[in-house]
């Protein structure tokens, strides 16, 4: 028998709201799950969309040495970047410095072994904030920093998806890079917004991957928004 009642591992106040994380017992072994002022935000019982944004960005790309994550998450998606010997150094930028904190505190194993990688260096910042300003270019950028822009935890996020953010992201990308971007649901306003960014730049190109999973006994479409730049 499993108890599948979650327990509490911390939480903390931050200015977002109460951020929670928790452990439960699953038929693989336990389950962590991430609170966000209340709402349920992700847990590691189907991780697979995560891992496969990996992927997008490490196979669209002929050398991704340098990787940016945004969102830390609960670390797979990092974790599955970091399977790539290719990969010399991976920034993940989280705007919760408490969830940092928790990762170097060993108090999840995915975590943990994020932290514990000489190649990552942990941000606690904005991710917008910081591929807005002038800095080095990434030769992937993968972001997984909310449900996408029709499902938002938190309203401040939208501004991630406006035409300017993503004129921006799209700066710090290296020639031959690629920019991927989670979605927990198809987003036809993001592709459009993407698709139009695109046709200004006749060395982008934009490909929207739609991802079925099975989950708890119903079917979700999640989704990844690939944006590659060529080697010129």
């Amino acid at each position: 028998m499993t108890d599948d009642r979650p327990r509490t591992l911390a939480r903390a106040q931050t200015s977002r709201g109460e951020l929670a994380l928790r452990v439960r017992d699953g038929l693989q072994g336990p389950v962590h799950e991430l609170i966000v002022a209340g709402v349920f935000a992700m847990d590691d019982a189907e991780m697979s969309t995560e891992i496969e944004l990996a992927r997008a960005g490490l196979t669209g790309c002929a050398n991704p040495r340098r990787v940016l994550v945004g969102g830390l998450g609960l670390g797979h998606t990092t974790l599955a970047v970091l399977a790539d010997e290719r990969v010399v150094s991976v920034t993940v930028v989280e705007i919760e410095d408490t969830l940092v904190a928790w990762a170097r505190e060993g108090l999840v194993p995915t975590l943990t072994r994020v932290a514990a990688d000489p190649r990552v260096h942990l941000v606690a910042a904005d991710v917008g904030d910081h591929l807005g300003a002038e800095g080095a270019a990434y030769d992937a950028i993968l972001l997984d920093v909310d449900n996408g822009p029709s499902f938002l935890v938190h309203q401040h996020n939208a501004g991630l998806y406006a035409e300017t953010s993503l004129r921006a992201m799209l700066r710090r990308v290296a020639p031959g890079g690629i920019l991927a971007i989670w979605a927990a649901q198809l987003e036809p306003g993001l592709l459009a917004r993407l698709t139009l960014l695109a046709a200004g730049d006749p060395g982008v190109t934009v490909e929207e991957r739609v991802l079925p999973i099975e989950r708890e006994g119903r079917s979700f479409d999640y989704a990844i928004y690939v944006v590659s730049r060529i080697d010129q």
